[in-house]
Formats: structure tokens, sequence, C-alpha cells
């Protein structure tokens, strides 16, 4: 059994006699409780934290303390030196019972607990000896729990910056810059948000970022593309069932909205979603509640909600396929993502960032592009946006090319974009590839070629005759996700 740590305890007075009786209060726990250093008054004291903040465990302080600062006004400052640190407060003050203004003012300012140095007629320990070493484990024990915890959340603090560096808008064109404008703007409020932009243009990335960077950092971020759910699932996938509420519920399943739970819940293609979906979505955001199949009543959530489409809504609601009081609930706060052909400064930028992201995951050596290469990338239109420019990237370092020019850049473009019937892959008989790459490849690039002239996933699936969630699971094996 691991031996625990001692107890570090810096104590505060400036009495001999009342320093020997603390002393023989927590003799007999010499081994649990350290007494590491005793000061005489509170400037000492705030010398010694502030060079060790984290040296000192509890802090027992005559509140009457010599020196200038005591009281209330030294607790405060060793709490803001030592956050963690818990201090017990002992006062020759006469403490009623009913003192509660007294005690008050000394939990606010950040002590733990107080007593009185003389409780009767005990001469040689401080208050009653047991009620103090047991305050003092107390105290010993709540700092642990505070230092754990504030290690976690350096923790999940660093785990965000890193999913914010994993997830940065690249660009510095003026669209861009108005759109990262435009996210710290969401971030800072919890308002619904809907996002506007062409197939491809990045819109979970923006909704990724106003997630990281706001409030509910911390929490969830529960992407759900929409197009990608059956009719006949998205309830219970949304909303979740209670155990036994149909055949083959053997276990209650919590819905995406559970899982997102004080997070952000991403619906993605919402456009999608059908009538019948659309008025229990509504009943969520109208009022925070959703309804399990199976169980009686309704269940509270807080997620807030951030959708995307790459249709006009508008169009939509005209149309009769999406609902109007829906499109108004979800639109509290708008977003339009720009197409890349509407940023073609952004090119070189977004390309060196995939091409160095996928080298790293290759083990490949960055090809170096040459600038008329880029010139030929500027001037072409981008139907599919930047998810087909990252495609590009990851065919460059799929040929193997040290340094790409015009020719080569204008040679892999044409096979990204030119329909499967009139591509052809280059056999290098020294380079002979098992059938199942080729396969992969062929499936690969047929893939790309249907989804950059399609609207949205779900209508790339019904071309393909793949049912929405074959086909994002073959998309994200493919790599395309």
């Amino acid at each position: 059994m691991t031996k625990p740590s001692p107890i570090n305890l810096l104590l505060i007075e400036d009495e001999d006699y009342d320093v020997a009786r603390v002393r023989n209060t927590i003799q007999q726990f010499r081994e649990r409780i350290q007494l590491r250093d005793i000061v005489s008054s509170g400037s000492e004291a705030v010398e010694l934290i502030s060079a060790n903040p984290d040296h000192y465990d509890v802090v027992v302080m005559d509140y009457q303390i010599s020196g200038g600062l005591s009281g209330e006004n030294l607790i405060r400052k060793i709490k803001s030196l030592s956050p963690t640190a818990q201090i017990i407060v002992i006062t020759k003050r006469t403490i009623n019972l009913n003192d509660l203004e007294f005690a008050n003012r000394l939990i606010d300012s950040g002590a733990m607990w107080y007593c009185t140095k003389y409780p009767g007629d005990i001469e040689d320990y401080i208050y009653q000896p047991t009620d103090f070493v047991l305050s003092i484990f107390n105290a010993y024990e709540k700092a642990q729990l505070e230092r754990d915890k504030n290690r976690s959340t350096n923790r999940l603090r660093q785990n965000i910056a890193d999913a914010i560096n994993a997830r940065r808008i690249v660009g510095e064109s003026p669209p861009m810059k108005a759109l990262r404008q435009r996210i710290r703007q969401c971030a800072n409020m919890d308002a619904n948000v809907l996002i506007f932009g062409a197939s491809g243009t990045g819109k979970e990335l923006v909704a990724a970022n106003i997630h990281y960077r706001s409030e509910r950092s911390l929490e969830q971020f529960v992407p759900v593309n929409c197009g990608s759910l059956p009719d006949d699932l998205i309830e219970s996938e949304l909303f979740g069932f209670s155990k036994g509420s149909f055949t083959g519920a053997a276990t209650a399943k919590k819905g995406l909205f559970e899982v997102a739970h004080k997070g952000t819940i991403f619906l993605d293609e919402v456009a999608e979603l059908p009538l019948a979906a659309q008025v229990k979505l509504l009943r969520v955001l109208q009022n925070g509640e959703i309804d399990k199949i199976g169980r009686t009543g309704s269940l509270k959530v807080d997620a807030r909600v951030i959708a995307a489409t790459n249709k006009d809504l508008e169009v939509e609601v005209r149309e009769k396929r999406f609902r109007e009081d829906l499109y108004y609930r979800l639109n509290v706060v708008s977003i339009n993502v720009p197409s890349l052909k509407e940023r073609p400064d952004d090119i070189p930028d977004l390309l060196q960032h995939f091409l160095e992201k996928y080298s790293r995951k290759m083990g490949n050596i960055t090809p170096v592009i040459q600038p008329t290469a880029l010139d030929t990338l500027k001037r072409h239109q981008w139907p599919g946006n930047v998810r087909q420019l990252e495609n590009l990237a990851q065919r460059l370092l799929f040929e193997g090319n040290r340094i790409v020019d015009e020719a080569i850049m204008s040679k892999v473009l044409g096979l990204s974009t030119l329909s499967p019937a009139n591509t052809t892959l280059n056999w290098d008989p020294n380079n002979i590839m098992p059938l199942r790459e080729i396969e992969e490849a062929t499936r690969r690039e047929y893939f790309i070629f249907v989804r950059n002239h399609t609207e949205s996933d779900a209508e790339a699936a019904r071309k393909l005759g793949l049912a929405p969630p074959n086909y994002y699971r073959m998309s994200k094996k493919l790599g395309l996700k």
C-alpha cells in the first residue's frame, strides 16, 4: 500500500505560546502533518507563498496577526497566490455560535474553517484537538480535489487548443478575415446559428470553431449529417429511445441531443430532414425538451444548435419542403461561408496546409509547388470548393512528384475534374500495384467526381444507388470525410 504524502502546513502566528499549542496539537500526527514553516506576520507569509505557490497544502493563521496585513485581507491575498491552499483561521475573538456575520466574512474571503483559540480550560492545545486535526485532514483532501480538478481542466483546455489548431481556418483574404470575425461574434453568444455555403466550403469547420471558442467548449461537439440518417431511424438517432419501447430495444439509447447536453450539436445538411423530423426538432428549439420513444414525459436538454445547408432555405420554405417556423428558429444568427473561387488568393496557403498535413500522415516529403502551377489552380472554377482542393493535395502526394510544375498540376487537376469515363490511370511497369489498391483509387476517384457534381451527400448517395449511411461510411473509409 502506498504511503500517503505528508500534509505541508504553514503556520502564521506571532505568539510563542500559541505556536507551542499548535505544535502540541499536531504532535501525535507528525508523520502525516509536517509543520514546514512558521512566520509571525502576514507579509512574511505572503513572501513565502509568492516564492512557492504550490508548496503548502494547508495554512493555519491567526486572525489578528501583527504586521499590518491580517484578517480577511490576508486570506484573500493567500488565495490569490495559491488558490488551492486551504486556510484555517484561529482567533482570540469570543465566537458566539450565532455570529454568522463573522463566519460569512471569513468564508467569503476564502477560508475553509475557523475556531477559537480558547475553548474553556484547555491550556495545552488549540481548540478541541480532535476537531482541529480533523479540519487539517479535511482541508488537505479539499486541496487535493481542487488540484485534481485544475489539472483536469488544464488538460481539457489544452485539448481544446489542440482541437482549434487542428481545425484552424486557413486564409488571409478579406472574405476569410470577415468570416473569422463573424465566428468570434457567434462564439460570444449562445444563440442558434445557421451556416450557409456551397458544398465543400467547410461549414463543419466553421461550426467547430464556434463551439471550441464558446463557453461550451469543455463539453461535447456532436456533428450530425442529416442527409446520412435513414428516414425511419432519424427520430431514434436524434432523440433516443427507452428500453423495451419496441421489439429489439434491449437497452436504452441516448439520442444525439442528449449526448450534446451542455455542449453543441451541429446539424449538417439540415434541409434533408423530412417534415416529420422537422416538427420534433422545432419542439426542441422552442422548449428545450425531447420526446424519447417509449418514455412518458419529456426530457430537458440544453444543447446549442448550429445548423448548415447548401440550399436556399427560403426557396425550400416556399416549396413547402422546409417548415417556415423552423427556419426562423434556426436562423437567429447566420453565417455565409465563401466559395473557393471567391477567395483565390487563399489557394496557395490552403494547398500548402493540406500537403503538409497529409505528408505527415503518409510519411512523404512535401512537394514544392512552382508559381506557374499555383496560377493554374487560381484560374480553376473549383465546383467542389475546399474539399476538392484537399482531394487534389492527396492526389499530388499519391503521384509522388517532388516538384510540381504547371504541366503536372494541369494533369492532376484534369484527372480530378474529368468524368471517370475519360479518366486514365498511368500504369507503371516498375510499380505494379495490388488490385485492391487500384480498385480503391478508382472508387475514390468516382466518389470525388459524383460529389463534386451534386448538391449534397444525400443526392450523391442517391445517384450512386447507396443508402446514405453506407455512402457516409464508404466516404470515410476512402478518406473523403
